[in-house]
């Protein structure tokens, strides 16, 4: 008995030596770096002999490289968002000017958006971390008819006898009918705030019948993942569960179950249905469990090569940014746990493991791309920026008594 006693006691010593405080993390000192970084990456865009180009989105450094590959704003560049979403949040941060009039015009460069037809579900990244912020802070109301219209294209690729938006029309035949990624789920807020903001009300029937199947059919028993769920185009009726950036079909792809975090924290956000509220619960847990000790998940968590597999820093931000504002719907010990680990996931990715430091100008460290198709391993990648800036922000809004979501 008593060593099971001492056991438990050494387990207990193991596990808060492993947590950091809330007020133990710096997340001002944090930010700034940040906005260091931030104005690094524009001096070197400024600086180039033809002069900055609006349209050029910074993308990704590669592992032994020291400057962003940036890559053009175009309907399949899923990415270009991630960027003038960044300028926003660090305008709101520092309330640089300076800041801001680069965020407007990195943001002009996708209002084309709003003017073409759907090429797949990627208009939330693209137009909501860009427009979206720009609006939340700016009050332009140019900015708002770009997301609403914006909203209205990503609802063509609704399919009603499915019951969710089509990711990827030019991959129909690949996956054998039609295709709903989990990455699907963060543009369903777009579409909520549509309706609430002057937009069709149907857009956030759209969005409840998409987070309704998702539920039913993207997940196993134990509440991991697919990455891709497959359904039949003409009766919509489940065929398979498969992958495209996992390990296999049967793991768990950490992007992806970070993505399911995020999109359900939302979902519930929106509608206030507790049957979000406890399945975004299940999901997280899954996640939380598997995770390594210093809270970055390894790409996939069932990669045999783990632990010489390469981490994704990108999915440690998207989850520590959900965890925030999911520990403010729990209140409690449950709550409290997520926040907690929410603030673990950023001091680890704020340690000299993770940060850029001067090696480059970006934020991050070691996030995985796509790994099936070797491309973007162990890189600084756009997106795990964006999301570690709005992690943040989130626990120095919370740490100031004012509502996560801002």
């Amino acid at each position: 008995m008593k060593t099971k006693v001492l056991l438990a006691a050494l387990g207990a010593c193991l596990l808060a030596a492993c947590t950091t405080p809330e007020n133990e993390f710096r997340v001002d000192e944090a930010l700034d770096y940040c906005n260091r970084q931030v104005g690094r990456t524009l001096d070197r865009l400024h600086g180039t002999d033809e002069g900055i180009d609006y349209t050029m989105m910074p993308r990704n450094i590669l592992a032994g490289e020291s400057s962003w590959n940036c890559r053009k704003a175009t309907k399949d560049e899923w990415c270009a968002g991630f960027w003038p979403g960044i300028l926003w949040y660090d305008y709101e941060y520092t309330g640089d000017e300076r800041i801001k009039e680069e965020a407007e015009k990195f943001t002009a460069s996708l209002e084309f958006l709003s003017k073409t037809p759907a090429f797949d579900h990627d208009l939330g990244f693209l137009v909501f971390c860009s427009y979206g912020n720009g609006y939340r802070l700016t009050q332009n109301p140019a900015y708002k008819q770009v997301i609403l219209d914006t909203a209205d294209t990503l609802a063509t690729l609704f399919k009603p006898q499915v019951g969710t938006m089509l990711s990827w029309p030019r991959n129909v035949e690949m996956f054998g009918g039609h295709n709903t990624i989990m990455d699907n789920m963060i543009n369903l807020e777009m579409l909520f705030w549509a309706a609430k903001n002057g937009g069709n009300p149907y857009l956030a029937d759209i969005a409840i019948s998409h987070a309704d199947k998702t539920m039913k059919y993207h997940f196993r028993p134990d509440y991991t993942s697919y990455h891709v769920a497959v359904y039949d185009t003409l009766t919509g009726n489940f065929i398979k569960g498969v992958t495209h950036q996992g390990y296999t079909d049967d793991s768990m792809w950490a992007r992806g179950q970070a993505w399911a975090i995020y999109g359900y924290t939302v979902v519930y956000r929106e509608t206030r249905d507790c049957r979000y509220l406890d399945f975004v619960q299940k999901v997280a847990d899954v996640y939380l469990k598997k995770l390594p000790e210093d809270y970055v998940p390894y790409w996939d968590f069932d990669d045999p090569a783990i632990p010489d597999a390469p981490r994704d820093a990108s999915a440690a931000c998207i989850v520590a940014s959900a965890l925030l504002e999911l520990s403010t719907y729990l209140p409690g010990d449950k709550g409290g746990k997520y926040k907690e680990a929410a603030v673990n996931m950023l001091t680890s990715l704020s340690s000299d493991n993770y940060r850029c430091g001067g090696a480059n100008p970006a934020f991050l460290l070691h996030s995985t791309g796509h790994w099936p198709a070797k491309s973007e391993i162990d890189a600084s990648i756009i997106y795990a920026d964006y999301y570690y800036i709005e992690a943040l922000l989130r626990l120095k809004r919370l740490q100031e008594g004012k509502p996560v979501t801002g």
